[in-house]
């Protein structure tokens, strides 16, 4: 049995659940682990990261390496396409979302998210690299009207999650949309519209006033 442990609130958890969901795979799911610096956690995670999950007692950790080994095992439902090419062309929008977009936004998210506070020499060098990370991006995405076409794959497990945050914290930050330009509300209201999606972003909402909750007292 497979048991995925993360919480809620995190985009990659939500990534590999939306896979898990899609691909009708059974999983048992802990979701009260939060990263953590401490001893017993690392011992789980070595990075102190989630998401992570184990099988038969061997940890995976990485939420694409996760992602990967569902495909791998788990080939019923696919969420790439047969052809080796379109299969790359997945994994390339999946680094331009994560490595060249959401990883360099979330350079704000102290600021932005939980009320602490970045330099302004931090905020022009997100400013340049999201824009340049958003100019190939814009190279690759097709929404046609999946993001890589006319098939759901897991660019879009990662693009329902990330999307999101970029576009937030660059209005917030910049007081501009940097993915203004794209399709991106229909696109992820259409997503939203599929069972596995509605689930993931319930659980999410929930999770986030759960939190405000816990803040307020």
């Amino acid at each position: 049995m497979l048991k995925l442990c993360g919480f809620h609130v995190s985009n990659y958890h939500n990534k590999v659940r939306l896979a898990l969901l899609e691909k009708g795979v059974a999983f048992e799911e802990d979701a009260s682990c939060a990263p953590s610096q401490k001893d017993e956690f690392l011992a789980r995670s070595p990075l102190g990261k989630v998401p992570f999950m184990e099988v038969d007692g061997t940890l995976l950790t990485e939420s694409q390496v996760i992602c990967e080994y569902l495909e791998d095992t788990h080939r019923e439902k696919p969420l790439y396409p047969a052809d080796p090419l379109a299969r790359a062309k997945v994994r390339e929008l999946i680094q331009y979302l994560e490595l060249h977009m959401e990883l360099v936004a979330r350079r704000l998210y102290r600021e932005y998210f939980f009320g602490g506070k970045v330099s302004d020499e931090t905020k022009k060098e997100v400013e340049r690299d999201l824009a340049k990370g958003v100019r190939g991006f814009a190279t690759r995405a097709k929404f046609d009207p999946y993001i890589a076409g006319k098939e759901l794959t897991l660019a879009d497990c990662a693009a329902y999650v990330h999307l999101p945050l970029v576009s937030r914290v660059s209005k917030m930050a910049f007081a501009r949309d940097f993915l203004e330009e794209f399709p991106v509300k229909a696109y992820l209201k259409m997503l939203g519209e599929r069972p596995a999606f509605a689930r993931v972003s319930a659980d999410r909402k929930a999770a986030v006033e759960a939190l405000a909750a816990r803040a307020k007292k």
